[in-house]
């Protein structure tokens, strides 16, 4: 193989891994949208904007399943290593997760449209707290990805003490209303499965970023406690 063969297979194969940072970023921006969405059908009590997020699920899905296969072409036609071969598996696992954000939003909207149809059980200030936490923490991961920042990425890990904390509060704030008036109980309960489904949101974007340490430094810190902040 010439030397200005070798040089066009690897121009190639970095315009490819571009494409597939872009790919990425796009499904990122999809899920993104979905969460801003089903939060805003929540507090606008507007389930119209609650199906529509239902409706375009089928959007990420489809750009899931459209990674998946570009990332097996890649490894099949280029059989990449060291690095490379670590940024396409990463790519493999971040799709995953950026597909299970959406379905969870999906999940929040499912409950929305339920809530809509009784009166609102109370004014709700920690569940858009608790999503603002969540689409920063996704926003950054995606950033981490994107400029291979470990700094970064480690951000995103400690951010998700506050997001736990967050889900506690509201647990316990819902209970209250559920032992004091048994009418609640159901309202209280879809407000409660509406916080879980952010917690597990956030707990995919501590899996991106974790992954975004793999990929740069080869380490896995998964299961490991994140140093403190200073």
């Amino acid at each position: 193989m010439t030397d200005m063969t070798e040089g066009h297979i690897y121009k190639a194969f970095d315009t490819e891994l571009r494409e597939l940072k872009e790919k990425l970023l796009y499904e990122g921006g999809l899920v993104e949208k979905a969460i801003h969405n089903a939060i805003d059908a929540l507090l606008e009590r507007r389930s119209e904007i609650a199906e529509k997020v239902i409706e375009e699920d089928d959007i990420i899905n489809a750009k899931e399943v459209e990674i998946d296969e570009f990332c097996l072409k890649l490894l099949a036609l280029r059989q990449p290593a060291a690095r490379d071969l670590r940024f396409i598996t990463t790519a493999i696992k971040i799709n995953y997760d950026l597909e299970r954000i959406g379905d969870l939003a999906v999940n929040v909207c499912e409950r929305v449209i339920e809530l809509n149809r009784e009166p609102q059980l109370k004014p709700y200030i920690d569940i858009p707290t608790m999503a603002g936490h969540v689409k920063l923490m996704l926003k950054e991961s995606l950033d981490a990805f994107v400029k291979e920042d470990v700094d970064l990425a480690l951000k995103v890990t400690r951010q998700d003490e506050h997001v736990d904390q967050l889900l506690d509060q509201i647990f316990r704030e819902l209970l209250t209303y559920m032992v004091q008036d048994m009418k609640t109980i159901a309202r209280a309960t879809r407000l409660l499965f509406i916080s879980k489904y952010l917690e597990r949101m956030a707990d995919h974007a501590v899996n991106i970023a974790e992954l975004v340490i793999f990929m740069v430094e080869g380490k896995i810190i998964r299961h490991l406690k994140a140093p403190r902040e200073e």
